[in-house]
């Protein structure tokens, strides 16, 4: 079966990655049956200004996106598209606004495990923040979601109590910010096909054929 690697620079606390995921989930197995995909989650931080204790959510939200009033109408629409792809987005549950460099630590170590542990973890992230209103930053927070995708609860407090790897995070979300990635979830397909954007499963499908199409042509060409 032809694999195919995607790579998606995302924020644990933006909620068009949220969306994003959820839609090439449908993608994913919608194409199962012929093309294989491996994923990579890449971090990115929407608020590295943030400081470690985090900030009132809701107060800086509005200020960032202009108002109350248009920050409740982005929450809106978010809240309809969410519920197509089966996310219960709760948005005034939101308290605090993390800083989520130990949130893309732990992806990071749940990866060095394997792809499918990464993959639980981003996903129990996600979850936390915007189904359930927890702190993502918060260490006792993290910790569970470690123990509940059946990593070792020592093993992660440990890590997160050092600046294990703090520097690989950042290095890693310079490196796509000089390729260009200034917005998220950005997909990139086998190192070299880009898809920006929380595009719908449909999209996502296509674009995976096409790609599958053209791989499967330069093999043969080699061959």
């Amino acid at each position: 079966m032809l694999r195919l690697t995607i790579d998606i620079v995302s924020d644990v606390v933006c909620p068009w990655c949220y969306l994003g995921k959820a839609r090439l989930d449908l993608a994913i197995a919608e194409v199962q049956d012929e093309i294989g995909i491996d994923i990579n989650w890449r971090p990115y931080r929407l608020n590295p200004d943030y400081p470690p204790e985090g900030v009132d959510h809701q107060v800086e939200l509005a200020k960032k996106l202009g108002g109350k009033d248009r920050m409740d109408k982005a929450h809106g629409i978010l809240t309809d598209l969410g519920k197509e792809v089966g996310i219960n987005f709760d948005f005034e549950a939101i308290k605090i606004g993390p800083n989520t460099l130990d949130a893309h630590r732990l992806a990071l170590w749940a990866h060095s495990e394997n792809r499918e542990l990464q993959d639980k973890v981003i996903s129990l992230l996600f979850k936390a923040n915007f189904e359930e209103g927890r702190n993502v930053g918060d260490h006792a927070v993290l910790l569970d979601i470690a123990e509940q995708a059946g990593m070792d609860r020592k093993v992660v407090e440990k890590l997160l109590a050092s600046d294990a790897d703090k520097d690989t995070i950042v290095a890693e979300i310079d490196a796509a910010q000089q390729m260009g990635v200034n917005g998220v979830p950005f997909f990139i397909v086998d190192h070299q096909y880009a898809i920006s954007g929380a595009q719908t499963a449909d999209v996502l499908v296509n674009a995976f054929k096409e790609i599958a199409k053209l791989k499967e042509q330069a093999h043969r060409e080699l061959n």
